[in-house]
Parts: C-alpha cells; structure tokens; sequence
C-alpha cells in the first residue's frame, strides 16, 4: 500500500468516525417542574404537553429527562444539579414555580447550560446580567398582564383596591407592578396582605380588607391556593369585582373554585381562549393548532396557560436548534453556547402565546399580543377583551 492510498484510507475513517459521531449525536433537554406539592396543579398541564413534543428536532433525536421538584426550591436545585452533572443535558427547560426558577439561576450560569424557566416573574431575567445571561422566560411578564388587568379596571370604575398575594417572588413582582399602575390609573390601594401557598385559613387577611371596603380585589396568586382568598370573600359576603392572575387558568382551579370563582376577571394568555379570539388577532392560528393536538390527546376545554406555555418552549427549542448545531454537536459547550446565542436572537417566532422577539436585554420577548381579559362564565374560562 503506497503512502497516498494509505492516508486516503485513513482520512476515510476519520471522517467516517466524525459521521458517524454526528449522526448518532443526540440532544438531552432536562425538565424540572412541579408535579407534586402546591402547584401540582401548574405542572400536571405543563407535563402533558411536554409529552407531546417530538422526539426529533433538526434531524436530531432528543430525549427528554422530566425531574418533579414537589413545588420545593430545595429540590429545584437538586434537580438543576443532577441534570447537568449527571444527566449531561444541553437545556433545562422549567422550573414553573418563581421561588424555584430563582433558586436555579446560580446553577445553570456555573454550567454555562440555557435555561427555559416557565414560571412567571420578570426578577427570573430582569436585570440581565452574567447569570440571567443564560436564562429566558415564556409566561409574560407581570407587567403585561398588569397592564391590561388595571386598565380594565379603570374602564369599569373602580377607584379603590385592595390586594392579596403569596408571600414569596411571585407575589412581590405582582405587587411591585400592580401598586404602580394602580397610581397611574388613579385607583387608591386601601389594603395590601399577603398569605403562603399551603396556608389553609386567611381569615385575618380577608376580615382586614373587607374593613378597608374596596371597590376590587386582586388575588395574586396560581393555581389552586388562589381559590382560598376568593371563597373567603365569598364566604364573608364581598360584592365587590374579584381579579385574579393569569396563574389560575387550571381545571383544578374551576374545580376547587366552584361557584366562588364565577365571574372572576383575569388577564390571560391568549392561548387560553384561542377558539373565542376574534379572527384578527395575529396568534389565534397557532393557537388553534395547539389546542386542538392537546385536546385530541387529553379532552375538550382542557387547555392551560400552563400547557400552552410549555408547547411555546418547544418552539422557542425547535427554532434555535438548527442555527446552534452549526456550531457544535449536541453535548458539547460550542452547542450549549450557541443554543444560548440562539435563543437570544429569536425574532418574529409565533407562538401559542404570543410573538417573540427577543435580544441581549429581553430574554422574554413577548409584547401586547401576548395577553387578553378573560373571565370565568359557566366555570369555564372566556374571552372577555383585548388582542
């Protein structure tokens, strides 16, 4: 064999050995979510449509790892831990809880891996610095949704509120925007109390804000422990306007609720009521399309902010993909850092809840598509206004 077959031959086999490596490479996407504990009632939707996403993307297979954390920052943590170390995952995507996301940011900025958090507080990427770097957010930011949920209630007259939200990140960020557009809209806050998602009675809280006599009442709070400050008002004799968060659209919040939550305003994905949006609004499609593969699998009127949340991470995956796989195979740094760099520069993507465009300081990318008026009719969730 002569020197120039031999190094044809050996060249062969390098590159052979370099497809072959390529070809089998496949991307491992971690997911920690709360599918037991207090927001059980989040991660149950956001499970079922992660269990729909395709198991290839770009020509590449994925698998899924899916951690439960049990609602626990602790385990959040622990979760983020093993998923990089031990699990080797390209991305997180989740946690759903805020105190849980924000727990994580330390763990995945040291690993240099993306993080897709589905929980809902602007703190989790705002400001963007080198550990917020890494992470991107699909729920819309509160400000959004309080955005649309004062002006609807300036619109109906309200002049004076009063607030209640979890005593944690999720029910600071709520405060810190709504108490802020409240002034703006020259509506007076005439009570401010807080509670914890596992507490079991708020009688205090409620008997306090009843005495402050509001004309509205917002309940920031998610999921089923929101029910509990709107059947105490109930229960007390309130007659004034309930609000709550774009954190309840759940069936066990319809059902826990009952006839305690009949005719609750909440701003919403639009997701949520995609079969009622009016034509014009430029996601119904998507929208559309998603719902009707969820409820195929799962039951009619089952959609969630939660489920369309978690397709819309999918997308958001699926499209930066391609573009990162120029730069490295799936396990590697290059691929992870360009993950990251693609995701950053995700432009004009519809998804279920919006369109996003992001850039080096919005790592969310959602604007006023992304969020309508919803209200419960019937124990069922409706479009009210807005898109």
């Amino acid at each position: 064999m002569n020197k120039i077959t031999r190094a044809y031959l050996i060249s062969s086999v390098v590159l052979l050995s370099i497809w072959s490596a390529a070809a089998s490479a496949q991307i491992r996407i971690g997911v920690d979510i709360a599918v037991t504990g207090p927001a059980a009632a989040i991660g149950a939707p956001t499970k079922n449509a992660i269990l729909l996403w395709p198991k290839v993307i770009a020509g590449q297979k994925v698998e899924y790892i899916i951690l439960d954390d049990a609602s626990d920052p602790t385990n959040a943590v622990r979760n983020a831990r093993k998923l990089i170390t031990e699990e080797k995952v390209d991305l997180i995507v989740g946690p759903n809880t805020t105190p849980a996301a924000l727990a994580m940011l330390d763990v995945v900025a040291e690993a240099e891996t993306p993080m897709v958090a589905l929980a809902a507080s602007a703190s989790i990427v705002e400001p963007q610095d080198a550990k917020r770097a890494w992470v991107f957010k699909l729920p819309q930011n509160d400000s959004h949704m309080t955005t649309i949920l004062t002006q609807h209630m300036a619109d109906n007259g309200i002049k004076t509120a009063a607030f209640i939200g979890f005593a944690d990140a999720y029910g600071d960020s709520w405060w810190r925007e709504f108490s802020h557009l409240a002034e703006l809209r020259k509506i007076k806050i005439v009570a401010s109390e807080r509670y914890n998602r596992n507490d079991t009675s708020v009688t205090g809280q409620i008997l306090k804000i009843m005495s402050a006599r509001p004309d509205a009442v917002l309940i920031a709070g998610s999921a089923t422990p929101a029910v509990l400050p709107q059947k105490t008002l109930v229960e007390r004799g309130y007659k004034g306007r309930i609000y709550q968060t774009h954190g309840i659209a759940t069936a066990d919040f319809l059902k826990v609720g009952g006839k305690d939550v009949e005719g609750t305003f909440f701003p919403t994905g639009p997701a949520v009521v995609a079969k009622q949006l009016p034509d014009s609004n430029p996601v119904k499609k998507t929208a559309l399309d998603f719902t009707r593969r969820y409820e195929a699998a799962y039951g009619v009127d089952t959609m969630t902010q939660f489920a369309a949340d978690a397709w819309g991470a999918y997308m958001l995956i699926a499209n930066a993909v391609p573009q990162a796989l120029k730069s490295g195979q799936p396990g590697s740094k290059q691929f992870r850092t360009a993950l990251r760099s693609a995701l950053e520069n995700t432009h004009d993507l519809t998804i279920p809840q919006g369109v996003v465009n992001m850039n080096p300081k919005d790592h969310v990318g959602l604007d006023q598509r992304s969020r309508v008026m919803g209200r419960i009719v019937n124990n069922k969730f409706t479009y009210a206004y807005g898109g």
